[in-house]
């Protein structure tokens, strides 16, 4: 991505076709979509990209095996034909993934289970349905209706094979059970790949710029007036079109104007919380359905060399911006990963947690509430304000086409969705990066999967000083050279901008993070960061110090840091 300051000075002097409020995965989704249609494209963030919900999901890209006991086959079927894209389209940032339901004290397998895993497969893959009606739903969700990539169907496998794919389960002698196929990724560096592409057809984005205002010009929006939350400073972004793509905040720009005109009612959030814990504490090679209390199930998942339990799903009435996990949802996530793996790990065996927010409709009547945080709603005011809510990771590219779909249809141009062949990035084979004296044999792969061709450039910065070709943390790949990366060419501003979002080690590692962030020192992990951030940012002695402590109040503030 270009430099912050001259993607201010692109906003503040041109005029464009469309602006983006919101750079979580929606918004980069739309900007993408439309420059990629040729319309001129801005996209303003008021915070970090993927700050919000976007960073901070279960890491799947699947069809949600869930939505099928409420007979929501269209939902499926759209997500599972978008999830074979994305594999083709990012390979290395969308990769398959096994999960499991085992079977316990001689017990086969399920059989309603097994009949909803038919249903996922022959969903899934159009040519196992055989009919032209799915092919056709193919080719309109993007597909390649002969298809590129498809899972294997599932299949019933033993105990032994069980325990192979989930160690931890070893102490339970498992029976049998399911193995079916998924996809996961890593939802920060899907959004800030996506921005990359966007940016590529001209898109031109910045973090930290706030919307204040929406600008009007003969009764129609005609551009936002934002506030840059660094200078302190005022501008219009002047632009012909206003896409709201803010998500959970979607109904707190021109609120009287959306729940009048546009019929959206009030958006009730609701949290989502995960934790992580050491590969050691729960081996698992591939991912596992746990029953939870309340009928409920949960995923435990292999991720980034630690294994991730999530999620939890209550109504949520405080600050969104800041979002902590709560001790019950905690002890929850607990309970039911001891209950099942036959484990006693506690609050101290935490590696991080975080916590989300997804959008529930309200409406007058609390009887009538309608989820819906999977399904994308597209909302048009008078203004000509178009937002747009709802929708799951997986079906993001969807999202993004019905709304540039509007502006297309409203703009009267003959302008078709392109993003179903446009490649994500480029993937790299870690095997023809250029080794750098002093980095760790498997941060390779870790930088291949993270960054793909860009990786590259990864090494060229771990090459400039010795010091950056270093592990962040001790044990695991994430390089102090990612830190410099970041603030060239993904706009990081902050150390959470790096720690949470360009790496991950603040929900992977929080632990070793706090000791070291506590201690104060000047070669902690925290404090190498900074300075090596500080470095490109131009930060002096009493900058960087500022940035420690702003850090340790963001790590308190959602329970990233304190609470582990």
């Amino acid at each position: 991505m270009i430099a912050r300051e001259r993607a201010i000075e692109s906003l503040a002097g041109e005029r464009f076709d469309v602006v983006v409020i919101g750079g979580g995965i929606t918004g980069a989704g739309v900007a993408f979509d439309a420059a990629t249609r040729g319309y001129s494209v801005a996209l303003v963030e008021k915070s970090d990209y993927a700050a919000g919900t976007s960073s901070r999901s279960s890491k799947l890209v699947h069809g949600g095996l869930r939505y099928l006991q409420n007979f929501d086959l269209g939902l499926v079927r759209e997500a599972l034909l978008e999830r074979q894209l994305m594999v083709k389209l990012a390979p290395h940032l969308v990769r398959p993934l096994k999960l499991v339901v085992p079977a316990f004290d001689g017990d086969r397998p399920d059989l309603l289970v097994g009949i909803g895993l038919n249903m996922y497969d022959v969903m899934a893959t159009p040519r196992l349905r055989g009919r032209r009606s799915a092919r056709r739903a193919a080719a309109e969700a993007g597909a390649d209706p002969d298809g590129d990539w498809s899972p294997e169907r599932h299949r019933m496998i033993s105990g032994e094979e069980v325990v192979e794919l989930l160690p931890a389960l070893t102490g339970r002698n498992p029976t049998g059970g399911y193995l079916f196929y998924d996809c996961q990724t890593d939802d920060a560096r899907l959004v800030l790949t996506v921005l990359g592409e966007a940016e590529r057809f001209g898109a031109i984005c910045a973090n930290r710029l706030e919307v204040i205002e929406l600008v009007r010009e003969d009764g129609r929006e005609s551009g936002v007036t934002v506030r840059d939350v660094e200078s302190g400073s005022d501008f219009i972004v002047h632009a012909d079109n206003v896409v709201n793509a803010t998500g959970v905040w979607a109904d707190r720009i021109r609120p009287e104007e959306l729940h009048s005109e546009a019929d959206l009612p009030t958006i009730r959030p609701s949290r989502g919380t995960h934790i992580t814990v050491a590969h050691e504490d729960l081996p698992l090679v591939a991912g596992a359905i746990v029953p939870a209390a309340g009928g409920r199930t949960i995923f435990a998942l292999p991720w980034l060399g630690r294994s991730l339990i999530g999620t939890t799903d209550n109504d949520y009435e405080g600050e969104i911006d800041h979002v902590k996990p709560s001790s019950e949802d905690v002890e929850y996530l607990l309970e039911a990963t001891n209950s099942f793996f036959g484990t006693s790990l506690g609050s101290g065996d935490l590696t991080g947690a975080y916590a989300g927010v997804r959008p529930l409709i309200s409406t007058a009547d609390s009887k009538k509430s309608v989820d819906i945080s999977r399904k994308a709603e597209l909302y048009e005011t008078s203004s000509g304000m178009i937002t747009i809510t709802g929708g799951k990771l997986t079906t993001w590219r969807r999202m993004a086409k019905l709304a540039v779909d509007r502006l297309v249809e409203r703009d009267g141009r003959k302008a078709p969705c392109r993003t179903d062949g446009i490649p994500l990035g480029l993937a790299v084979d870690p095997a023809s990066l250029a080794e750098v004296e002093g980095v760790p044999e498997e941060s390779y792969a870790a930088l291949a999967a993270r960054y793909g061709h860009a990786a590259h450039e990864v090494l060229r910065t771990a090459a400039e000083r010795g010091e950056l070709a270093q592990p962040i943390v001790p044990g695991l790949p994430d390089l102090l050279a990612e830190a410099p990366f970041a603030a060239r060419y993904e706009q990081a501003r902050s150390i959470g901008d790096v720690l949470l979002r360009r790496t991950r080690l603040g929900i992977l590692a929080a632990a070793e993070l706090q000791d070291t962030q506590d201690g104060a020192h000047a070669h902690s992990a925290v404090a190498r960061v900074a300075r090596a951030l500080g470095s490109e940012l131009g930060w002096e002695e009493r900058r960087i110090e500022l940035e420690l402590e702003r850090f340790r109040l963001e790590g308190e503030l959602e329970g990233i840091l304190a609470e582990v």
